[in-house]
């Protein structure tokens, strides 16, 4: 029997990068998966994807900060279907200290990375207390244990997953639901590469490699590599496991020189 079989999961963010890869993985161990993505097209194509593959996909255009939205879809799902995975996958990246970040900045980062995770939870913990339970997961960050330079906002939104994380897991262990969270280091997603075209044109591969180098273990990490312990703790087998941050960064809070 495949680990997520007969589970239905939703993943915000699910059609690129760490999303995407959790998205793939979970509906290749048997999950429906429902994708909630700004960009429709894309979320579309990933769910087509999957389903070309076998497996069990659907789309859905969602902006997470928008709260209304987010209720509304959670709502349309729980009449089809019961929900027993969310994960919090959906966020933006922000490179900049406290000088650098503007009022603007602040917010757009607050709006979907903190404000996205609370939408979400919020609309499906009804329904995983009327089902007997469920299990969230939540993508935060290494910048929430560590500071890093010129992460200031992001930094800010992260640590607020974290402790969101925490108070949902205490609140809610009679209702059978856990809530944990994953806190990745650098890995090669689409946002890295942009990054890099964008701040270092023709030294692309050369800052790559800087950056990789940050990691104690060599290399960035892969979305498959986030994906795979995002299976194990979203399924019966982490069934003991609660109010957890697990840190997936290659050495980089405990090994750093």
């Amino acid at each position: 029997m495949k680990r997520l079989e007969n589970k239905t999961a939703i993943v915000s963010g699910g059609a690129s990068g760490i999303g995407l890869a959790i998205s793939r993985r979970f509906a290749m161990e048997g999950a429906c998966v429902h994708i909630l993505d700004m960009k429709l097209e894309e979320a579309e194509s990933a769910a087509a994807e999957i389903r070309s593959s076998g497996g069990q996909a659907e789309a859905h255009a969602c902006d997470v900060s928008n709260h209304q939205q987010v209720e509304a879809i959670a709502q349309a799902i729980h009449h089809e279907q019961v929900a027993h995975i969310l994960v919090c996958n959906a966020g933006i990246g922000f490179v900049g200290n406290l000088e650098k970040t503007t009022e603007e900045d602040f917010d757009r980062l607050y709006r979907v990375n903190v404000k996205g995770v609370y939408n979400s939870m919020h609309a499906v913990v009804p329904f995983f207390k009327q089902n007997g339970g469920g299990v969230i997961l939540n993508m935060a960050s290494v910048v929430a244990s560590v500071g890093i330079p010129d992460r200031f906002a992001y930094s800010m939104t992260k640590g607020a997953v974290l402790t969101m994380t925490l108070s949902v897991a205490t609140d809610y262990l009679k209702d059978n639901i856990r809530c944990n969270c994953i806190s990745p280091a650098r890995i090669h997603t689409p946002f890295v590469d942009g990054f890099l075209a964008k701040n270092y044109p023709g030294h692309e591969a050369e800052m790559f490699e800087k950056l990789a180098a940050t990691q104690p273990i060599g290399r960035m990490g892969t979305p498959e590599e986030v994906a795979n312990l995002a299976l194990f703790l979203c399924s019966d087998e982490a069934a003991f496991i609660t109010g957890c941050d697990f840190p997936l960064d290659g050495g980089f809070i405990k090994l750093r020189p």
